[in-house]
């Protein structure tokens, strides 16, 4: 199957090209000037220059291909552009990586977009699959946990914003990248969307003891109230100072993100890593001493 691929130069698409490629598929790569392509120089890979906002050169990029895994955001609005340009393709299949942010009972900015996105996906008439991973981590490259091991590693002071006790259920950026190969050709899928994420849930404050642990790290946690955290970060904000932390991560590490797998499971025998184990792996990639 020849696809058309958005996304194949962000963290996730590095773990899924290689995994389309061992799979016999052919992929023809959208990417910006912006994007960094090379780690995924060593693949035969047919790359066009392009843009999302650009619905005409999409539909023409799109031409003879098969299917479209759309690996981009769909956070920015581009989802009726995507659609229209795999209906006027006609393509016979279509992966659409969303995410389970759209459940947080925040009023996040993207969410209203993300949630508007999977409509027109449910309602564009192709062989869609949508799959919501968590968040994902499983290298350096990931935007949370690889920072949580960074501090881990260098400090025995953890700071914790809020009593850590709420469920995460983070998921690795393989089972992310087999389960989008997984259920292209899963005829039982289309129509349906999937909620990927880890194994099991935990609480942040037994994610961070399990990577203290394996770093073989004696630290301690300190636990700062989340509301009176909140209000600070939120009057820092307004003077418009850069801060390596924003309220509103703050509020959503202090909800219950787990998730039940049981359907991804059954329909397409998903397979996910447990949290001690995928981290165990993004230590050795990290070459960290585990």
């Amino acid at each position: 199957m020849k696809l058309f691929v958005t996304g194949a130069t962000g963290f996730t698409g590095s773990y899924t090209i290689p995994q389309l490629i061992n799979a016999g598929h052919a992929l023809k790569c959208l990417y910006r000037k912006e994007s960094d392509r090379s780690l995924l120089g060593d693949f035969e890979l047919e790359w066009v220059l392009g843009d999302l906002a650009d619905r005409e050169m999409l539909s023409e990029a799109m031409q003879g291909c098969d299917g479209l895994v759309n690996m981009a955001s769909l956070g920015f609005g581009h989802a009726a552009n995507i659609i229209r340009a795999a209906q006027e393709a006609t393509l016979k299949r279509a992966i659409f990586i969303s995410t389970t942010a759209i459940f947080t009972s925040l009023n996040a900015k993207s969410k209203s977009t993300r949630i508007e996105a999977e409509g027109l996906i449910n309602a564009s008439g192709l062989n869609f699959t949508i799959l919501r991973p968590t968040m994902i981590y499983g290298s350096q490259r990931d935007r949370n946990i690889s920072r949580l091991i960074q501090m881990i590693q260098k400090w025995p002071l953890i700071p914790v914003l809020g009593n850590g006790n709420f469920l995460q259920q983070p998921v690795y950026v393989d089972d992310v990248a087999t389960a989008i190969k997984d259920v292209l050709g899963c005829e039982l899928t289309f129509g349906k969307s999937y909620n990927i994420a880890g194994l099991e849930p935990l609480t942040y404050n037994q994610m961070i003891d399990h990577i203290a642990r394996l770093l073989g790290k004696r630290i301690r946690k300190i636990h700062f109230p989340a509301g009176a955290t909140v209000r600070l970060l939120s009057l820092m904000e307004k003077t418009g100072l850069r801060l390596p932390i924003k309220a509103e991560q703050v509020l959503r590490l202090n909800e219950n993100k787990d998730f039940d797998i049981q359907n991804a499971q059954q329909d397409f025998h998903y397979q996910a890593h447990s949290f001690i184990d995928g981290i165990a792996l993004e230590l050795q990639q990290m070459r960290l001493k585990i």
